[in-house]
């Protein structure tokens, strides 16, 4: 497949890695010299320095034969623009774009502009994609990390193990008879900053993160399980009244279950826009990191604080003073994936990676054969793929002890008309089922060809 990736920055480059490294063919266009040389020396693409919406600058990065589009610039205009002039020109027949701006996403959204007028087949909200991401945080705050599967049946679980969990140096696969009826698997571990698919023989340890696959109704269980408490976020304190944070304060608003809210906003023109669009939250105009103002917000009585702002290092100390002022659980939005390995040493429970949901929100929209999500784990180090079982895959039919799976991939569940099972080697694969799988990146191609052979790039 030929794809030329418009914007070399970080989402940019980090689909131009994924899809090169799975030998497509792949072109990087940026107005910036020095990213577009950053992906030409450390990736196997080719590059072309230019402005993404320029019929010319297009033209010498092959858009005559390209199959896909992604228009992922720092502007919404230009990647409006570069999927115009590539329907309009060059007939490349799919086209994705990233755009931030909520009007723009309003009206497409509502279809006031048709495939004719403004030909965008994908829109990838950072915002959206972050405020979602915030609320699965919130939702299962006894986690690093989240993410919802099989219609929201099945989840995947970050959970960092300390010295109260109680299977401490037992092996996977006597979890397996310890808890019989539990829906759960592990299906990834990270230790000493290595990330790793586990054998049955592992044994976990305290300090490491791992990744369990687990039924929707077990999770508590599952929680509990590795010496984790489900707790209820009653009071929130969102730092941050940008859309992100907006966002969430209004989908907090529309629980049925009573979730106090209160925003924290520097800038006051945003602060009273989040105040006329908000019914129950209280706004506060004032600096996230002042500490004073954070206990007016009642910081220490609050179960969990958001730090959603557009600068990291407001995010991680406005994170760490809260935590240092009694709240429970403090979450940040992390963009620099290198400030991540401090969010342990700070006590920051969780963190969002806005680069890696967006990676995955694309990667789920360009994947080969029926994939219906990928949840992109870490820097890119493996997938979580959803797909469904088509008849014309080799692992249709078998048993799952009878599918040669490469080392780095582990089935998490398997999913039967609406029934959400936990695999064994007696289970049968069979067409239309849905099955997740954790893959280590290096082995995405190889998954991709047990799920079909005949491969449908659209």
């Amino acid at each position: 497949m030929k794809v030329i990736i418009c914007g070399g920055g970080q989402v940019g480059w980090q689909i131009a890695r994924q899809l090169a490294g799975e030998k497509n063919d792949v072109t990087v266009v940026d107005v910036n010299p020095d990213l577009v040389r950053r992906a030409t020396e450390t990736l196997d693409v080719q590059g072309v320095t230019g402005f993404a919406s320029y019929p010319d600058v297009l033209e010498r990065a092959g858009a005559r034969d390209a199959d896909m589009i992604i228009a992922a610039t720092h502007s919404d205009e230009v990647n409006m623009i570069t999927c115009q002039v590539a329907h309009s020109i060059f007939g490349i027949t799919r086209k994705i774009a990233r755009l931030r701006a909520q009007s723009y996403q309003n009206a497409i959204y509502s279809d006031l502009y048709r495939r004719d007028h403004l030909p965008i087949d994908v829109v990838i909200s950072p915002e959206r994609e972050v405020a979602e991401a915030a609320l699965q945080r919130l939702a299962a705050p006894s986690t690093f990390d989240t993410e919802s599967f099989m219609n929201g049946k099945a989840q995947l679980l970050g959970i960092a193990l300390d010295d109260e969990c109680p299977v401490l140096n037992t092996p996977l696969r006597q979890l397996t008879d310890l808890f019989s009826t539990l829906r759960a698997i592990v299906v990834g571990i990270r230790r000493d900053g290595r990330l790793f698919a586990p054998e049955p023989g592992d044994q976990l340890f305290a300090g490491d993160q791992i990744y369990a696959f687990t039924h929707s109704e077990d999770v508590g269980r599952t929680l509990e399980i590795f010496g984790k408490a489900a707790k209820k976020q009653e009071r929130v304190v969102i730092i941050g009244g940008g859309n992100v944070g907006l966002a969430v304060a209004r989908a907090l608003e529309a629980r049925t279950d009573r979730v106090r809210a209160k925003v924290i906003e520097r800038n006051r023109i945003q602060a009273e826009n989040a105040a006329d669009m908000l019914e129950r939250t209280i706004v506060l105009n004032g600096d996230g990191m002042d500490m004073e103002l954070l206990l007016e917000a009642n910081i220490d009585r609050a179960d969990a604080v958001l730090a959603v702002t557009d600068d990291d290092k407001t995010n991680i100390l406005a994170a760490v003073r809260a935590k240092q002022a009694g709240c429970k659980l403090a979450i940040a939005l992390v963009n620099d994936p290198t400030l991540t390995p401090l969010m342990a040493a700070l006590d920051i429970d969780a963190y969002i990676n806005p680069r890696a949901t967006t990676v995955s929100s694309i990667l789920r929209h360009i994947r080969h054969g029926r994939v219906r999500a990928i949840y992109s784990i870490g820097d890119s180090e493996a997938e979580l793929i959803e797909a469904q079982v088509l008849s014309t895959s080799p692992i249709s039919g078998r048993l799952l002890r009878d599918v040669e799976f490469p080392e780095g991939v582990l089935v998490g569940a398997l999913m039967k008309g609406d029934r959400v099972l936990k695999p064994s080697g007696d289970t049968k694969i069979e067409e239309g089922d849905v099955i997740a799988l954790f893959c280590m990146t290096g082995d995405v191609p190889e998954v991709e060809r047990l799920l079909q052979v005949s491969i449908d790039f659209f």
